[in-house]
């Protein structure tokens, strides 16, 4: 076997494909097999190899260090008094000795993390000049604990009044739009090839809003479940108010007329302000809702919110809900579906409001949780082009102090036992007292 120290940079791309880390090979082109030893974590925080993978380079460097000990082992070197066998250095080295030759083991059988019975036994080899002691580190999983996901209510409490902000912002722009929307005499509804294929249906639209509610109702029944309720509610509050955010800006610079001539938009208030307050805070209160009799205005098309509503609640259901209920999993997403068709069928908004908002709601949902989910991604750096986001700053208050994926894992709403137990504590210490007055 060639020794890696000797190792052309062919031999490095050809060792890289042997392991299935061909990511890693136009990166590593001009180095030789002395520059693959040389390689260490902090080579890894700086391009290229920094834009590789996400996980720092921890499979590489668990190769490469396999690499050392096989060199060091084939080189039958002894360690020297400076801490290090070979570059190997010595904090890789264990108590137990261990002499891999073909395949064979003087000694104790070497285990899985190269350590026997997971403690650090001593096994001496007689026909051995010098003690050679390795130890290979297997990176333990994620273990879930609490403190890696703590409550932090006050953040939750922020993301809350960013969202109703962003909320009351587009009731607010609706109401303006409203003023700006072209007569349908003047201005006929835009042609649309959905609507040339499917007819109107008046029970439509209120199916789609019954449908809204179920997914909004399972939801919030859901999320008093969850564990870590407070970190997905600010999750939620944020993407939510994001979106309506976006939604304010699109709606304003581009108004479009009414999409059918079944619309009853109301009277324009011609600069009367006060009758506008009025109109946002029944909107307000209808949460928007043609059932409520709370939306009479129009002009609010490009793109849709009870498409984004829809998609959203649809999003974190399936996302926070058990991998094994695939299911229930599948019965929400065709309810979505179901949703998205009839707002489509009710003729009350155009087909690229739809496809807007689905478009956005999904790539903010999954870019959010992948760069929460990932760690790498919370760092600031010109490498990355995520930290260029407007709201890069704020995502890091919100999940700065989460490491890791959020587990579904759920619990009850209300402590019901220790509640119990406090009452029944209670109850014995008044019986006590009791007890004592009347000894007396």
């Amino acid at each position: 076997m060639t020794k890696v120290t000797d190792w052309s940079g062919d031999d490095v791309l050809r060792w890289l494909s042997d392991q299935g880390l061909q990511e890693y090979c136009d990166s590593l082109r001009n180095r030789n097999g002395q520059a693959l030893l040389n390689l260490s974590q902090s080579d890894f925080t700086a391009p290229p190899l920094c834009l590789v993978t996400s996980d720092g380079g921890k499979q590489l460097l668990e190769r490469i260090e396999t690499l050392r000990i096989k060199q060091h082992i084939q080189n039958g070197h002894t360690p020297g008094t400076n801490g290090l066998a070979n570059g190997l250095p010595a904090a890789t080295a264990a108590s137990g000795i261990s002499e891999l030759n073909g395949g064979t083991t003087r000694g104790h059988l070497p285990q899985k993390n190269g350590v026997r019975n997971g403690s650090h036994h001593q096994s001496w080899n007689s026909d051995c000049d010098s003690d050679l002691a390795v130890r290979i580190q297997i990176p333990a999983p994620p273990t879930g604990r609490p403190e890696d996901f703590p409550e932090e209510w006050t953040k939750t409490g922020v993301a809350f009044v960013y969202g109703m902000a962003c909320f009351l912002a587009t009731t607010v722009m609706i109401s303006v739009v409203h003023e700006r929307v072209p007569p349908m005499e003047a201005t006929p509804p835009l042609p649309d090839k959905f609507f040339d294929w499917f007819s109107r249906r008046e029970w439509a639209f209120t199916v789609c809003e019954v449908i809204a509610l179920l997914l909004l109702a399972t939801w919030l029944l859901q999320w008093s479940l969850l564990r870590h309720r407070s970190i997905v509610a600010r999750r939620f509050f944020f993407l939510a108010g994001t979106l309506y955010l976006y939604r304010c800006v699109t709606m304003y610079v581009t108004t479009l007329p009414v999409p059918g001539r079944h619309f009853s938009c109301a009277p324009k208030v011609l600069g009367d302000h006060l009758l506008q307050v009025r109109r946002v805070v029944k909107m307000l209160a209808g949460g928007g809702l043609t059932l409520t009799g709370s939306h009479h205005l129009c002009g609010d098309y490009l793109y849709s919110g009870h498409t984004v509503m829809l998609t959203l609640t649809q999003l974190f259901i399936t996302e926070y809900c058990p991998r094994r209920l695939c299911g229930l999993r599948w019965l929400f997403w065709c309810l979505w579906a179901l949703g998205l068709f009839c707002i489509l069928l009710a003729h009350d908004h155009y087909s690229i409001d739809v496809l807007v908002a689905y478009y956005i709601t999904t790539r903010l949902f999954w870019c959010y949780h992948t760069m929460a989910n990932q760690p790498e991604l919370k760092q600031s750096c010109p490498s990355s082009f995520l930290s260029r986001l407007w709201w890069f700053s704020f995502f890091l208050y919100l999940e700065s102090g989460v490491h890791g994926v959020v587990p579904p894992h759920y619990r009850r709403p209300f402590p019901w036992k220790q509640l119990l137990q406090g009452r029944q504590h209670a109850y014995s210490r008044l019986e006590s007292e009791r007890h004592g007055r009347t000894n007396q």
